[in-house]
């Protein structure tokens, strides 16, 4: 039996769940509710298995803050397909009124695929109307495209395989990142990107891409994945391709077995204290008036404005009356 399979899934603004604070927190604290917290996960998982002969054309996209992941295929003839897709969006902000501030943040996409597929012009009759009499000729060679990009890392992988007469193959693809940003500030942001591929291609076209910016974002207390107009965000969309520091470009027509196993990882860390109090040293008194100054009595360096030196000896001894 002849059968016409689509298959589409788009996830990009799609939640699945999400867990908010209640109603006695208050994000951020107050002076009435000192512990403020949010929290937003959302999180997807999609399993498909797909048989059949006829013409088919599957559509997947998602994208999770600086991540995003789209898979594309069509073509005719006989295709088995096994493919799961999962997905996490988390942003966790702490903001309590007597402790240090935490964002925390978190984004994932998963994506595994074992699919078979053999070309054949194919004649699907459609409805009961006129191409039910007529049905209609679908001839299309196979084509299937997969690409990951992490724009907090700014990478990008990216595998294609068209004009086929036969694919099968099996591609594992991850994507995530991590952010975690505590006021002092002690900040580490990970961006990670991984594409495994194992495949045979008959009488086709294959492309392998990898595309790694000179710079990225895995350093900034910002996420500037989640707002693609941002003119930093294009900078870095843009410049990777005029100023990369890796870059990968392979084609390969003809009959081929290809493996390939891609991992980039861009960690980054940075720890620095200050002055919990009292910045003398850095002007957190500057405004006080000078009748204050010549006001409050206390040693040096504390309302005055000038760096603190312990001293040798008391700046005001005790007096013992007689």
């Amino acid at each position: 039996m002849l059968a016409l399979i689509v298959a589409m899934v788009l996830v990009a603004l799609t939640g699945c769940s999400a867990a908010w604070p209640s109603k006695e927190v208050s994000f951020p604290a107050t002076t009435s509710y000192v512990n403020g917290y949010m929290e937003s996960n959302r999180t997807f998982d999609f399993e498909q298995s797909v048989q059949g002969n006829g013409y088919f054309m599957a559509y997947i996209y998602a994208q999770a803050g600086n991540t995003a992941l789209k898979n594309y295929a069509h073509g005719s003839g006989s295709l088995t397909s096994e493919a799961t897709l999962t997905y996490q969006n988390l942003d966790r902000k702490t903001h309590n009124a007597y402790s240090d501030y935490n964002d925390f943040a978190q984004d994932c996409i998963q994506f595994k695929e074992d699919v078979s597929m053999v070309y054949a012009p194919m004649r699907i009759a459609i409805g009961n109307g006129y191409y039910a009499a007529n049905p209609v000729d679908y001839s299309s060679l196979l084509k299937e495209k997969t690409w990951i990009k992490n724009y907090l890392a700014g990478t990008s992988m990216h595998h294609e395989v068209e004009y086929a007469h036969a694919l099968d193959k099996e591609l594992e693809a991850v994507v995530k990142d991590k952010t975690n940003l505590t006021y002092d500030p002690e900040y580490q942001g990970v961006g990670y990107t991984q594409m495994k591929v194992n495949e045979d291609m008959t009488d086709g076209k294959a492309h392998i891409g990898v595309l790694q910016a000179n710079t990225d974002f895995t350093g900034s207390y910002d996420k500037f994945g989640s707002d693609w107009s941002d003119p930093q965000v294009a900078g870095l969309k843009n410049g990777a391709w005029y100023n990369p520091s890796i870059e990968i470009d392979e084609d390969y027509w003809g009959t081929y077995h290809i493996e390939k196993n891609m991992t980039l990882e861009v960690p980054y860390y940075v720890k620095q204290t200050s002055d919990d109090w009292l910045p003398c040293c850095f002007g957190g008194f500057d405004s006080m008036t000078t009748y204050d100054k010549k006001a409050f009595k206390s040693a040096t360096g504390v309302f005055d404005c000038t760096c603190f030196k312990a001293p040798t000896q008391a700046q005001f001894p005790r007096v013992y009356n007689q």
